[in-house]
């Protein structure tokens, strides 16, 4: 039986974090024992927990000793050295907590864990997998350079979600193609159910107030520039203003993930001044995605960056054709030419020009829809990549 340390991120609901718990589960019932260190909690964390022991790592203490002493320690040139003190304490603790070591291997979540791994002393004799899940825009966002280095220089395997992501680790990062394996992780058999029971309940739209058969165009995920939000809005400007006057189906366009903060506020701003707020609906983070998915016409994926979004996927299973742009990660690897549209980057005229085209043309529609479906099935079966993984793992602990 082998012992694994994994670390994530956080507990947040989001692709990378959903990626980890499904695999986590797959692992538990092959056999594995787990240990899982997390930089931060979320909605996810009593699932995790369910699973295996979890750690989150220790924010920063606010003062060394205190505020009056930190000011004398400071004066007297030791504040430094209890600094260091303080966070070598927090660092072996950790280690105590995570029984570093005797496990047998590491599997690191996202390259952000490069934060907390640097700091763990990992034995040089434990292989190190890195399930790499971010392009160059979120490197930069959510890594320093040297921790970043360290842990690409400590990584015996590297998991990629996507060629395009593999590319860029082997051309920015200089890391040896040999030792990189394309790898995604879809629990495809739950994801179907879970669409079959968003179709079975009461249409969510009813809430919003969009008129019956109303055609939606849909967007998914976090509320950052890097998501494309904004491009999505001038997208809906676009797409609205070219609806032809005698449609009886207007178009509504609806993105599921945007929670109150200044972004939001920018957002319904534009979409104010554009005259398009009876149009455009911002929906928070909610569970509930496939309602909302399950009822969409098309789904734009308006992301400047994306390795393998699992957007993509879900709207595929509910058989929803994606339009998207090259160049902005392996999405447009699994779209292709049947399964919806790839675009030029950032070029909205043709985005908007493809969404036209499905939305007048619903057996085209359709038939890109339930191909992507198909495509999912057939390259993304669950079994067959956790075996995948079981195997690696066994060979890595095993050298």
């Amino acid at each position: 039986m082998k012992n694994l340390l994994l670390i994530g991120h956080d507990a947040n609901r989001a692709g990378a974090q959903l990626v980890l718990l499904n695999l986590m589960r797959l692992l538990k019932a092959e056999g594995f024992q787990m240990r899982l260190l997390l930089g931060d909690g979320g909605p996810l964390l009593s699932e995790f927990q369910a699973i295996c022991p979890v750690t989150i790592w220790p924010a920063p203490d606010r003062y060394v000793l205190g505020a009056i002493s930190d000011k004398v320690l400071g004066k007297l040139g030791l504040w430094q050295t209890f600094h260091d003190r303080q966070l070598k304490a927090h660092q072996q603790d950790v280690r105590e907590q995570l029984k570093v070591d005797s496990v047998d291997l590491v599997l690191v979540n996202t390259v952000t864990g490069s934060r907390w791994f640097g700091q763990l002393d990992i034995p040089e004799k434990i292989p190190v997998v890195t399930f790499v899940h971010e392009l160059d825009m979120s490197v930069r966002m959510y890594t320093q350079p040297h921790e970043l280095a360290y842990l690409l220089h400590r990584t015996t395997q590297l998991l990629a979600v996507s060629k395009a992501t593999a590319r860029y680790y082997e051309q920015q990062h200089g890391f040896d193609p040999a030792r990189i394996t394309l790898y995604t992780l879809i629990d495809t058999p739950s994801l179907e159910r879970n669409v079959q029971q968003a179709r079975q309940q009461p249409n969510i739209y009813e809430s919003l107030g969009l008129p019956e058969g109303a055609q939606i165009v849909g967007g998914c995920g976090n509320a950052e520039w890097r998501k494309g939000n904004d491009l999505f809005v001038t997208l809906a400007r676009q797409v609205i203003g070219r609806e032809s006057a005698e449609s009886s189906t207007p178009i509504h366009f609806v993105w599921v993930g945007v929670p109150p903060g200044s972004l939001r506020d920018d957002l319904l701003l534009d979409i104010r001044k554009a005259g398009l707020a009876e149009r455009v609906h911002l929906i928070p983070p909610t569970p509930d995605v496939l309602r909302y998915m399950s009822h969409f016409d098309v789904f734009v994926l308006c992301s400047r960056e994306d390795p393998y979004p699992l957007v993509v996927f879900e709207a595929g299973l509910c058989h929803v054709p994606v339009v998207c742009f090259d160049g902005a990660g392996g999405a447009p690897e699994l779209v292709e030419t049947d399964g919806g549209y790839v675009v030029p980057y950032l070029d909205l005229d043709a985005m908007s020009s493809r969404v036209i085209d499905l939305i007048q043309q619903p057996e085209r529609r359709q038939k890109m829809g339930l191909r992507l479906g198909q495509k999912i099935l057939e390259r993304h079966p669950a079994q067959q990549s956790v075996e995948t993984l079981v195997t690696l793992f066994y060979q890595l602990t095993r050298q």
